[in-house]
Formats: C-alpha cells, structure tokens, sequence
C-alpha cells in the first residue's frame, strides 16, 4: 500500500481546492432550513462549487447521482437528494462535498441542525465534531494511523455514542479516496507511519445507539440499525513538520 507524499505544487493547489470548498459548505450550512427538499441542497451545493471555479467530486464518481451527499436523521452518509424529501424543524442534516480544483481534490463534512433541535442532539453533533480534532493530534509524522483511530472511538465512546466500523476515512488528492483507510476505531495492526506531506481526509461518523449500520435499496444510502441519529464530521489534513494543517476550515 502505497500513500502519496505530496510536492509543494500539490499542496499549494491541495490548498486552494479546500478553500473553496471551506467556502462551500459555510454557505451551504447557512442555506440549510426546514422546508428544504435535500434535492434544493444539492443544487445548491452544485452551484457554489462551480461558482468557486471547481468540479463536484462527488457527481457520478461510482455512478453517484448527485454534487452533495444530505443524509438526514438516521441516514449515516451517503444519502441520495430527492425532490420530495423535505427536511423538518429539529432534524439534523449531515452535508458531505468533495470538491477538485486543477485535478486536486478536497473533501469535508459537517452535520448542522435544522432550526432548534433537542439538546441530545445537539451534544451529538459537538462530540461527532470535537473527536476529528482529538484523532488529528495525532495526525504527527512518527505516529500510526492507529493513533489516530484510537483517539477518535476513546472520545467518542468516553461519551456514550459509539463510532460507524463499516465506513473510514482515506488518503486524498489526485484521487477523492486513495490510500491509507483510516477508521475511527482501534485496528489490529498500526497501520503506516505518518508521514510529513501525507494528506488525509479524516471522517468520524458517529451514532447516538450500536454501531452497526445497513445499506439501503439505492445501494448508497447507509443507515444505522437501529434508527439512532447519526452526525459526520470530516475535513482534509496535510500532515507538517507539526500539528496537521486543516485544509478545509475557513481561513
């Protein structure tokens, strides 16, 4: 298995793709509203990214129909817009977007309420949130990938939810998924060293009951089995001589 280390054309065009698609989804989370159909978030989504000059990385990659993944409630990742689902008042909405610029791609994700949700949910999507940065102060040259894993399933679990095993995060850039796998629970193996110039997109997915998840009828859409809400929080990191560069944060 072979992880890619970046040159510094790479990395200033790493760059630029995650500021546009930081850019994205700020107003993509500011759009989200009861009332929307998740096909208006696409199409929207759709717009901003070609607005900022880039390529959906997500349309028709495997044969995906749509710019954004809007996974709602007990959806995990990967749901498919449609017109006729709308979303509610106190639902929570996980957007996920990739986003490629000159051939680089970025990709994040962020789970957001929709209008005033219950307190339970919000702690959710904060635990979902704050265990990607607790697993990137790992992210170090020296370290495994297992150390990033491991940090993430002790804080999540250190909360009572318990972190989606079916699913990981990846290497990134010419290609949207590109080794190494990186899961949000602790492996058997250590996994590769760490490596400064390495980019990563880490990717906690996070469930309020079990772990355990199922696919439905579309093939893409994955939910937990037992209808707990799920939230997703993701962001792509350039590994440094110090603590990871978070390529998909406003700046």
């Amino acid at each position: 298995m072979e992880v890619g280390i970046k040159d510094e054309n790479a990395i200033s065009l790493m760059r630029e793709a995650g500021k546009r698609l930081a850019f994205v989804l700020s107003e993509l989370e500011a759009y989200v509203k009861p009332g929307l159909s998740t096909y208006e978030i696409d199409k929207k989504g759709e717009e901003l990214i070609r607005k900022c000059d880039g390529i959906p990385s997500f349309l028709g990659y495997n044969g995906f129909p749509a710019s954004i993944c809007v996974s709602v409630n007990d959806q995990v990742v990967h749901g498919i817009p449609a017109k006729e689902h709308y979303i509610d008042e106190g639902d929570i909405v996980s957007l996920d977007a990739g986003l490629i610029y000159k051939g680089w791609h970025a990709d994040a994700a962020r789970t957001v309420p929709v209008g005033t949700v219950i307190p339970e949910l919000k702690d959710l999507i904060e635990v979902t949130k704050q265990s990607f940065f607790e697993g990137i102060k790992q992210a170090v040259p020296g370290n495994h990938i297992n150390d990033i894993s491991i940090a993430i399933q002790s804080y999540v679990e250190s909360h009572g939810y318990s972190v989606v095993r079916d699913l990981a995060g990846h290497g990134i850039g010419q290609n949207l998924h590109e080794a190494p796998d990186i899961f949000n629970f602790r492996q058997k193996k250590q996994g590769i060293k760490i490596e400064k110039n390495m980019t990563f997109a880490i990717e906690p997915m996070v469930n309020m009951g079990g772990y355990e998840v199922e696919w439905g009828e579309d093939d893409w859409t994955v939910y937990t089995a037992d209808y707990s809400f799920s939230a997703h929080y993701e962001n792509t990191i350039l590994i440094t001589d110090g603590e990871p560069e978070i390529l998909t944060l406003p700046r």
